[in-house]
């Protein structure tokens, strides 16, 4: 409001007049916040604890909106995120496919501890189905019978 000519006390009585009727509520925005973003973009709560210290949220605020995420929810967005990427490195090799996959979630803010695992799993689960499906098709084109 400084920005736009507005009386220091003008602003700050209209502020706590917007909060006292819950129009202006942190707790509530950096909840959502986190909600959402680590829905939709499966950011960690790194990622997610420092998006809301840029858009000036309290440190407080922050801590009890990240907390609310569990670990089981943490571990399913990482797994989520490596299951979809991991569909386009088709003719990759494992180890190119790992480097990636683990840059990924370092990006979005996750351990290396949990990236290292989520993307081991997650290959082993590739090459599982893999030979799955190169058994059920060679089963498919036997000619021996």
């Amino acid at each position: 409001m400084a920005r736009r000519g507005v009386p220091e006390d003008v602003g700050v009585e209209v502020l706590d007049r917007f909060t006292a009727v819950g129009l202006v509520d942190d707790a509530a925005y950096a909840q959502a916040w986190v909600a959402s973003r680590q829905r939709t973009r499966g950011l960690a709560p790194r990622a997610l604890t420092s998006e809301l210290r840029q858009r000036g949220v309290a440190e407080p605020l922050i801590a009890e909106a990240v907390n609310a995420v569990d670990g089981d929810e943490i571990e399913a967005a990482a797994r989520a995120l490596v299951r979809r990427k991991v569909r386009a490195m088709t003719g990759l090799t494992r180890e190119a496919k790992l480097r990636r996959l683990s840059g990924l979630l370092a990006r979005k803010g996750y351990s290396s501890d949990l990236s290292s695992r989520v993307v081991r799993d997650v290959l082993s689960e590739e090459a599982a189905t893999a030979t799955d499906t190169d058994t059920d098709t060679d089963a498919a084109f036997d000619l021996d019978e």
